[in-house]
């Protein structure tokens, strides 16, 4: 089953249900409204909105056609929103980079920050521009969507809560993240509202593609209309999301609709290219002594999309171009 959010007159859009070939939807109707209402009474609900989903897959006269252009993120604001760095090749690039060893508790303890999640962008929301001391960069991710999850929720229990999946432009400003970092207490201005491609799929729209809470399959992004990378999502993610699901419910629980994210997608074999600027360059200066890719600037613009094996699109594409920044 593949979900979305189209605007109307409030502040959190109406729930939609995608075909398959995301070419059709139809509207929850008023008795699930959004995709946070969906979560919220996910066993209630769900028959429902299968139905509607295989009628659309079925009958290709049933729904309304459209190019996503109303499309808003799945969940405009989201209760939380984690993300964790579970693919270790990104962070060992970034500390071999500055010549700083790994420490062995990388491997075994998962890295997370908490993002704000007040202001979803929709996925073709232009990204502003400022400074360019700021380092405007782009991040390829995975996410997952959960229920209700209680505290101390094992790896073995994880599964049976997650929602939904997706993928995701996790903005980072890489010039004020080192000083925010140095004062200890984590990332905040450094980064800004996160994209969201249009469409969320249930873990059983991805096939055998999902294994073990990974999602075996390449992320493509494009930048400036060029490939830039596509790494798989699956082999060497350290930990799967039934892991970060397993370390974030440690201390406290989590509440439906909160989004877990995967942390840049990365892979060790450097044909397949990057997921975000700052790797590349982080390539150039261990290859070459400095960086020379510059990150975004004005008129640039980032695409990200994942395909099924058989070439076709699975969560819509996110399309973002950066436009100068104006107030008001």
């Amino acid at each position: 089953m593949k979900l979305g959010t189209i605007a109307n007159q409030t502040r959190d859009g109406q729930l939609v249900v995608v075909s398959r070939d995301l070419k059709r939807y139809t509207t929850a109707g008023s008795k699930v409204p959004t995709l946070q209402f969906a979560l919220d009474n996910w066993n209630s609900v769900v028959a429902e909105l299968q139905k509607l989903s295989d009628k659309l897959n079925n009958d290709t006269s049933f729904g309304t056609g459209h190019s996503f252009e109303n499309f808003i993120a799945p969940l405009p604001r989201a209760y939380e929103w984690v993300d964790g760095s579970a693919y270790l090749n990104h962070v060992q690039l970034v500390r071999k980079a500055r010549g700083a060893e790994m420490p062995t508790s990388f491997f075994t303890d998962p890295l997370v920050y908490q993002g704000g999640s007040g202001d979803m962008l929709a996925w073709n929301q232009d990204l502003t521009f400022t400074d360019a001391s700021w380092g405007l960069d782009f991040e390829s991710e995975v996410v997952v969507y959960l229920d209700d999850t209680p505290q101390a929720t094992s790896a073995e229990e994880a599964q049976s809560h997650v929602r939904l999946v997706g993928i995701v432009n996790d903005v980072s400003l890489r010039g004020l993240i080192p000083n925010e970092l140095a004062k200890g207490f984590g990332f905040f201005n450094s980064k800004p509202s996160t994209a969201f491609a249009p469409v969320v799929v249930t873990p059983d729209e991805l096939g055998s593609a999902w294994q073990n809470g990974k999602v075996h399959l390449p992320l493509h992004t494009h930048y400036n209309g060029k490939l830039f990378g596509h790494p798989n999502a699956g082999p060497e993610m350290q930990f799967s999301f039934y892991e970060l699901i397993a370390h974030i419910t440690k201390t406290r629980s989590f509440t439906a609709g909160t989004i877990l994210g995967s942390g840049t997608v990365s892979n060790e074999d450097r044909t397949l290219g990057s997921s975000c600027l700052a790797e590349k360059r982080m390539i150039e200066t261990i290859d070459d002594g400095a960086a020379k890719t510059p990150f975004m600037q004005v008129g640039d613009r980032v695409e990200i999309e994942m395909f099924d094996g058989k070439g076709h699109s699975i969560f819509g594409k996110i399309s973002q171009k950066v436009v100068p920044f104006r107030k008001g």
